[in-house]
């Protein structure tokens, strides 16, 4: 997946093959924010311009603009995995919580 990032939001970058363009969408928010060009130095300037739109416009009507994560990560496990892993997480004398996120960076970072 391609991707920019730009004051803490990143957006994918996909080529629309029907318009001859390429086109980025923020992810991480429930507000839409999309923007386009025709190469790549454009697409980098679209993308800011975007943001820094996204930021203003909500700076104009009050509204705290959305961050693409809170750093509260709620998850719904069976309980038997939940019961493993709180297992393992005390076996090596960690909190679930500290284990979880050891385990979550092993994996981002493969």
């Amino acid at each position: 997946m391609n991707t920019l990032i730009y004051k803490g939001y990143t957006a994918r970058i996909d080529f629309d093959d029907r318009d001859n363009t390429l086109v980025g969408r923020l992810l991480g928010i429930q507000d839409i924010i999309c923007f386009h060009a025709d190469n790549v130095t454009d697409l980098h300037e679209a993308f800011e311009e975007a943001v820094d739109d996204y930021l203003e416009a909500c700076e104009k009507i009050g509204k705290a603009p959305e961050k693409p994560a809170s750093g509260k990560l709620l998850l719904r496990v069976p309980p038997e995995l939940h019961a493993a892993a709180l297992v393992k997480a005390q076996s090596v004398g960690k909190s679930l919580n500290q284990w979880a996120i050891e385990a979550l960076n092993r994996e981002i970072s493969a």
